[in-house]
């Protein structure tokens, strides 16, 4: 299927605290021209290319300690993955690591690019690598989940979705994931309980949504799986597995037409969609 919700990892925003101790950073706060550019690089709501601008005006600026250029690196990494630039994201997460070896989330991070890119054996080590350095990384076993998905380990994902729970209850993505993974190999019940959950907090997960949509699909619940399929492109219009899925769910309801169009959109999004349902029973 289409690629799920891998978790990149922000940095803190504590940049302005690590700057060095140089005049430029000690001026009054309208004064110091670093400002607007730690400001932009810590933004979460910030788009990636003003991201990008500010974080690389940091890089250069000569006025930040080691720290504070890995924190640096890692924001521009995750805004370079945003703009699905991955070798350039790999090339700063590998810099963020290399200035400040225990920084756990750029270790994080590179495996998400990697995974964006297609590399899931690379992308699997990355996550090992961040979950020896923390144990309790439950956002690390999510993404290790999904690049053993794309891999179609279906067990061992489930069993990192597992832990992943553990570690947070709450964790939409690893009860979404599982729904997925439940959907996939025809467990639909217990597939069923697990997408409930996942979408009983009121999050517009379109991971969730998608998921479930597949279940009511092969249920032969045709308008369930249609209602759950519109709200997950609500959240991300261009979801291939949803406007697939949605296509297969019109044609089955005799829409023709409809179902043809969101057949074809998802084709241009991901040319081998038909090929991942048809892996799992759905064609």
């Amino acid at each position: 299927m289409s690629m799920r919700g891998a978790l990149i990892d922000g940095a803190a925003t504590i940049l302005v605290l690590l700057l060095v101790g140089s005049p430029a950073a000690a001026r009054q706060p309208q004064e110091n021209s670093n400002l607007k550019s730690i400001e932009l690089c810590n933004g979460a709501d910030v788009p990636p290319q003003a991201r990008i601008v500010g974080c690389t005006a940091l890089i250069g600026s000569g006025e930040a300690n080691a720290d504070a250029l890995a924190v640096a690196y890692n924001n521009r990494g995750n805004a370079y993955v945003v703009t699905a630039e991955y070798d350039l994201a790999i090339k700063d997460f590998d810099q963020a690591i290399e200035l400040a070896s225990g920084y756990v989330k750029p270790v994080n991070n590179r495996g998400v690019a990697y995974l964006k890119k297609g590399a899931y054996d690379v992308a699997v080590k990355a996550f090992d690598e961040a979950i020896k350095l923390n144990p309790n990384y439950g956002g690390a076993f999510v993404n290790r989940a999904e690049a053993y998905i794309k891999m179609n380990e279906y067990e061992r994902a489930a069993r990192d979705f597992d832990e992943a729970i553990r570690l947070d209850p709450n964790s939409n993505l690893a009860w979404s994931g599982l729904c997925w993974i439940r959907a996939a190999l025809g467990n639909l019940e217990a597939g069923l309980d697990d997408c409930n959950r996942a979408l009983q907090s009121g999050s517009d997960s379109a991971a969730a949504y998608d998921s479930r949509a597949l279940i009511h699909l092969k249920m032969g619940q045709l308008a369930a799986a249609i209602d759950d399929y519109n709200a997950a492109l609500r959240v991300e219009p261009k979801l291939a597995s949803a406007l697939y899925g949605r296509g297969l769910a019109k044609l089955r309801q005799g829409d023709q037409a409809g179902g043809d169009s969101d057949i074809s959109a998802a084709r241009i999004i991901e040319a081998k969609i038909g090929d991942d349902f048809a892996r799992h029973g759905v064609q």
